[in-house]
Parts: structure tokens; sequence; C-alpha cells
């Protein structure tokens, strides 16, 4: 009777390999999650940014709102379609000034800035008593954070 027997010489690194394959697994596995890790922290980066620059943009409508407020405050009419139209120069503003495309003249408000049209009077306008004229503003603001940007608007009558 010949029994066939199994001696540890006869296995030649199977083991190593079998190790080698779980521990290249195990690797993959780890550089697919610091992957995922790193896309995520980029993305909650995003949403911070775009949250800091909405902020910015509402605070820096609101300053351009109390200005328009003021008994003091006037401004001439805007004059033509390309004037009186929303500013373009919105989406790329970078520092304060006049623009002679738009007529605006932007000021820096915190880490934003805002802008001032003079867009004409009304007769008929939301929350003014009626047979009242009221001159309507039209309020810009830029709010800019890391490569982030808010642009928000409002239309303020004042009579």
């Amino acid at each position: 009777m010949s029994v066939s027997t199994i001696t540890p010489c006869s296995q030649r690194g199977m083991a190593l390999l079998v190790s080698l394959v779980f521990l290249l697994l195990l690797t993959l596995i780890g550089l697919s999650s610091m992957q995922n890790a790193i896309l995520q922290e980029k993305m909650a980066g995003s949403v911070s940014m775009r949250n800091q620059s909405f902020q910015s943009a509402e605070a820096a409508l609101r300053v351009g709102e109390s200005a328009v407020q003021l008994d003091t405050y006037s401004l001439a009419v805007c004059n033509g379609t390309t004037q009186c139209a929303p500013p373009g120069e919105s989406s790329s503003l970078l520092a304060a000034g006049f623009n002679a495309t738009s007529g605006v003249t932007w000021i820096a408000s915190g880490s934003g800035f805002y802008g001032v049209q003079n867009i004409g009077t009304a007769v008929t306008a939301v929350n003014v008593p009626s047979n009242t004229s009221a001159t309507l503003y039209r309020v810009t603001a830029v709010g800019i954070a890391g490569n982030s940007r808010s642009v928000v608007e409002s239309i303020y009558a004042k009579y």
C-alpha cells in the first residue's frame, strides 16, 4: 500500500503567491477608497465656496440697496438699450470701477461688488402706494470666493 503524502517542500511558494494576490486586491481597494475620499473633499470645498460667494453677493446687494435708500442718493437715468440692460460684465468682473459699455460704476463691498442702474420711473410698482410715481433702481451684486462667482439682482422702487 503506497500512500502519497504532501510534504512542505512540494508546495513551492503557493502560499506566498496567494498572499501577494490578496495584498494586491487590498491595495486596489485602498486606492479606490482614497480617490473617493479626495473627490468628496473637493465637492465639499466647492459647495463651501459657492455658499461663501452667494453670501458675499447677498451682503453686497444689501449694501447697494442701503445706498439707494438714502435721501441724498441720485443717479442719472440710463440711456439706450445697452445701458438699461442687466450688466453683462457681472460674469467676468474682477475689480471695482466704471464700465463704459453698461454705464455701471462697480463699488467694492467686502469680498464682492455692487452696481446700481436707474432704469426710470413707474406709476405702478409693487409695495408702492397707488398713484405714486417711483424711481426704479436695478442693484446688481457680484460675490467671489475662490473659483466660485454668484450674481444677484434686485429692483428697488424709491418714492
